[in-house]
């Protein structure tokens, strides 16, 4: 059996073996997941590696003094932004273990430029993954109304971006009416998104009532790192998928960010914002007053035009009417001595033709009639040729089996016939059958 060692023994076999074993430096990729800073000027902290929600790493690390003001600084002026928790960082480490303290790094160093660069693809991922799933100008098609009278506005009360805004819209010097509902948001830090997620779902849910005309998103400015809340995709996603025009103005110096990418507008500044709906309002207000000027000289031209028509018609209208009323007249005139010169002479043509329809119908009655004699009498003729009684006259019988012409049978010796004559029918019986030639 192995002989037993302290604990002691133990932890400086621990401490012996990580400073010979290891490098005195390790740049490591990691997340603060807590920071504290001492009032000696210490900083202490948690570095952790997560995948999702979960932790697969964490250790305890402490940046002194004198390293921490140098650190910070630089972080500071390259990032805009201090250290803080949440931010991924590339940091140059010593692995240091205390007997009592146990295992723990020393940070030398940070690359300002590490977070900077992780920023900006996770920015960039975000992006192509929009554009895969068509989002990027799917908010752009929706139609801005000329005059956004009403708007959701997603800010903080307290921030000087939306005062800026609501003092440009209250005090533009053209009196214009503008109503605004604030819709409260935290716009940096960790809770920075879901406020504003939550802000787009209480304003789709008071839509209907409000019937919004656009959403301002609306921030004071800030440094970059401050402003990785609006590169958020699902803060994108909802932007994107508004059925409400969506506005922006973050006040950044950087080109853009992924919410400006897929608004619908996209502004600068607050300020620059309120005064684009401003200028919506003008620009309606001058397209309104030219077309009252274009109406009122069209309007005037157009009834001088009509006044002429008018007047020209109503002289045409009655040199015409005086002309036809004279025309038919003279056609009048015309019809009465016509009608008094051929009314005698119609008379008597008409006279005459009565005449010579009556004798012409005389005429045509007793030749029909005459006609109509000899058919009658041909066809008593035919009736008397159909009698039976004129056949059996002539001599001629008719023979049947069981009421059959027997001429329509094939009659069999034995069989009955029954044979007609003029006054009598005679019943017998076939004994013999004789073909005859055919």
């Amino acid at each position: 059996m192995q002989s037993a060692i302290s604990l002691l023994e133990l932890n400086q076999l621990v401490k012996m073996t990580l400073d010979t074993q290891l490098e005195p430096t390790y740049w490591v990729v990691a997340e603060i997941g807590e920071l504290k800073q001492a009032g000696q000027g210490h900083a202490y902290l948690d570095l952790v590696e997560k995948q999702g929600n979960t932790i697969l790493a964490k250790m305890r690390a402490n940046i002194w003094s004198y390293s921490y003001r140098s650190i910070s600084g630089k972080f500071q002026a390259v990032t805009g932004q201090s250290l803080k928790s949440g931010m991924k960082v590339l940091a140059q480490v010593t692995v240091t273990f205390h007997e009592i303290y146990s295992i723990s790094l020393n940070i030398k160093d940070i690359d300002p430029n590490f977070t900077l660069g992780e920023r900006a693809k996770i920015r960039q991922e975000v992006i192509e993954r929009l554009g895969r799933e068509g989002m990027m100008d799917l908010n752009k098609r929706l139609l801005l109304p000329a005059v956004p009278q009403s708007i959701a506005v997603i800010s903080s009360a307290s921030a000087a971006g939306y005062g800026d805004f609501t003092n440009q819209l209250l005090n533009n010097r053209f009196g214009y009416q503008v109503n605004t509902k604030l819709y409260q948001a935290t716009l940096q830090g960790s809770e920075a998104v879901s406020t504003m997620l939550n802000a787009f779902k209480n304003i789709f849910a008071d839509h209907p009532k409000e019937k919004f005309d656009a959403i301002v998103l609306i921030r004071g400015g800030g440094a970059q790192l401050d402003l990785d809340c609006f590169d958020d995709y699902a803060l994108a996603l909802a932007i994107a998928k508004s059925q409400i025009p969506v506005i922006t103005g973050i006040g950044h110096e950087r080109d853009e960010t992924i919410a400006d990418m897929v608004a619908h507008t996209k502004m600068k500044t607050p300020t620059a914002v309120a005064e684009f709906i401003l200028s919506g309002f003008r620009e309606f207000e001058e397209k309104l007053h030219d077309l009252l000027k274009v109406l009122n000289r069209n309007s005037a031209q157009q009834l001088n035009w009509e006044d002429r028509k008018l007047l020209d018609l109503e002289n045409r209208l009655k040199s015409q009417t005086k002309n036809m009323i004279n025309r038919e007249y003279d056609k009048l005139s015309g019809k009465i001595r016509q009608i008094r010169l051929s009314s005698g002479g119609l008379q008597k043509l008409e006279q005459i033709k009565v005449a010579n329809l009556n004798h012409s119908l005389q005429k045509t009655w007793k030749t029909f009639m005459d006609n109509e004699s000899r058919k009658l009498g041909q066809f008593e003729k035919d009736i008397l040729k159909s009698d039976p009684n004129t056949f059996f006259q002539k001599g001629y019988t008719r023979t049947e089996i069981n009421g059959l012409p027997v001429h329509k049978l094939e009659p069999k010796p034995g069989q009955e016939i029954r044979t007609y004559l003029k006054n009598k029918t005679i019943t017998s019986t076939i004994n013999e059958i004789e073909e005859h030639g055919k």
